[in-house]
This record gives C-alpha cells, structure tokens and sequence, in this order.
C-alpha cells in the first residue's frame, strides 16, 4: 500500500481527511507508546553491540540501502555483521529464528528485503527479535543490524539511527491514520541516537526548511542514493518501468535522470507479489511498445524465475556525505558497553 497523498501535506496546512483522522491518530500513537513502554522492562542487552535502524514514518525511507552501507561499512576481519529482520511478506521466522540462503529461499518463504540484505551479510529472520539476536550472536556475530526495529522494545539497541527520506520528511506530522508516523517525532526522537536524511541538495532543503528545529538536538548524516556503476547505458533506452516499494516515484526519477525514455511507468504497492499474470501483462505491453522491462533490486528477487533474465535491474546504493558523525557516536556506544552474558 502506497501512503496517501494526504498524508505528504505540508504540517502547517493539514487537510480535511488528517484533521478527520487525527483522533485515531492520537489512539495509535498512544498504543505505540504503551506498548514501548511494557517491553522496554524486559528488553534483552546482546553481548554484541546492537545498531537499530529504523524509521518514524510507515513506508519507505531508505532503511535497507542504509543496511546495506552499514553491513559493508561495519564489517572488518575480526567481526562479522549479522542482520536481524521480521521478515516482512515472509512465511518463515515465526516457529523461530531462520538463517537466509538465498540460494534455497524464496522472498514468499523470508520476505524480498531479507532476501536482498543477504547477499551482503548473514541475515535472519524473526518475528521474536530477541530471538533473532541470540541466534545471531550464537552464530558468531560480532554486530548486529536490527533492521526495522526501532518500535520494537524486545531489543536494547546501543546505538539507534532514524532514517528519513528528505523529500517527505515527517509528512504532516500526524500518526497512522490521519498521517504517517508510527509515533509522534518529539516523542520518537527522545529515543534516537543519530538522524539520517536521505534526498539530493533540493530535497535536503525541503527539510531544513521544515524539521531543522526538530532534529537538532540529534548528530546528522546526510545521504543519497545513487545509481550503481554496472557499465550498463541507460540513455536513450525505451523502457517499461514497475516499482512496488514506498516512493516508486523515486525510481522513476533515477532512470529518468539516467537518460532512459520511460514509455510506462507501474508504481504497485510496496511489497506487492509479482504473480506470473502481472508480469505477463507488463512484458506484453513492453513488447508492444518495444520496451524493456526495469525494476528495483528489491523488485527484482520478488519476479518469477521464469522472468528473471528478461527484466533489468538498476541498483542503487547510499552515498553519506559524512560518515565521521556515526563512526564517533557507534564508537561512543560501544565504548560504554558494560559486559553481558548475553
């Protein structure tokens, strides 16, 4: 499900439909606290440092390319990085913990987020984190990325990083349904231990302009995401684009600067299965305009096996101006890390 236009309002200028909403806005966001407050008691402290990345807003913000940096960042000859996920979408996870093998699973059976984050560190799924995190560490993680588990209270977190796609901010500022946010931002970034906007030199003007104030108590990083360099040309291609993730618009937009003459663009919902009738009638209307098929990597370990040598795939990767706040505040957290059994 993609978020509704409504909800991307500019705070100061709610529409009707937030301000309708925003009752049940309140109830969800004091759920949420209710529930952080229950489980932060019995919150289990790893015996190896912990980073959590997450977001305050449902959708995407760039959480898994920032788990992808950090997996390639963090990992070093002495310590191995391990990621803990839910496994969104995925059927495995719930009986227990399940260590990722692309090569025998499927994103139906471990969710297409998990499925892409393995090929850059070990990854487990597990509706029980904590679980998740004592079978990682059992396994030999010397870090762990919790990945999506900033409102989850199962896990202590050492060090916490919000994620925020810069062109959206915190939307209208209002919780689920009358806006985004899982939990209101004051209140949500009482708990963070670093910011991370996400967005080109425009879209980080757009924030300032409106969250600067929020977030400045918060260390800062500022990043992008960028097109990987495959030697693949884009300009001129005549293609047929489809993304089912949280701002498909963003894809959009990177082929487009590319150079790519995007005849049909399918924004789908986020997760959305790529069933052999849809992709069917995506390759014939690519056919009949004499296009090529496009998609996201995380699209892409979604499509048939039968169609994952006639669609392309354009990566992107995060590019952070400045790494030297988070290297400062990781190595802050970990240096007053008491020891644990675990």
């Amino acid at each position: 499900m993609r978020p509704p236009a409504f909800w991307l309002n500019p705070p100061q200028a709610p529409g009707w439909q937030a301000r309708l909403l925003s009752p049940l806005g309140r109830l969800y966001a004091h759920a949420t606290a209710r529930r952080l407050a229950r489980g932060r008691a019995g919150a289990l402290r790893g015996s190896v440092p912990v980073v959590c990345i997450g977001n305050l807003s449902a959708g995407g913000t760039g959480k898994t390319p920032t788990a992808m940096a950090l997996a390639m960042r963090l990992a070093r000859p002495d310590r191995t990085v391990h990621i803990v996920s839910r496994g969104h979408g995925g059927r495995l996870g719930r009986e227990g913990p399940v260590r990722v093998d692309p090569g025998r699973h499927a994103a139906a059976d471990v969710g297409d987020e998990p499925l892409l984050l393995a090929e850059f560190a070990p990854v487990w799924v597990a509706k029980d984190r904590a679980a998740g995190l004592r079978a990682a560490q059992a396994d030999g993680a010397g870090l762990v990325l919790l990945d999506d588990g900033f409102q989850n209270p199962a896990i202590a977190a050492d060090l916490s990083l919000v994620v925020v796609d810069a062109h959206v901010g915190f939307g209208n500022g209002r919780c689920i349904p009358a806006g985004p946010l899982r939990e209101p931002v004051a209140i949500g970034l009482e708990r963070a231990g670093m910011v991370l906007t996400i967005g080109d030199e425009a879209a980080q003007a757009r924030f300032d302009d409106r969250w600067r104030d929020a977030v400045a108590s918060l260390p800062r990083l500022r990043g992008r995401l960028a097109p990987l360099e495959t030697g693949m040309s884009w300009r001129g291609l005549r293609v047929v684009a489809f993304a089912g993730i949280g701002r498909p618009e963003k894809f959009f937009a990177t082929l487009r600067g590319l150079g790519a003459n995007i005849l049909s663009a399918q924004a789908l919902d986020d997760h959305q299965p790529l069933t052999e009738s849809l992709m069917a009638r995506l390759e014939a209307e690519a056919k009949l305009r004499r296009a090529q098929l496009v998609t996201t990597e995380k699209d892409a370990v979604r499509l048939p096996q039968a169609f994952r040598r006639r669609v392309l795939t354009l990566p992107v990767r995060l590019e952070v101006d400045d790494w030297a706040p988070f290297d400062t505040a990781l190595a802050t957290a970990i240096g007053k890390r008491a020891p644990t059994s675990g």
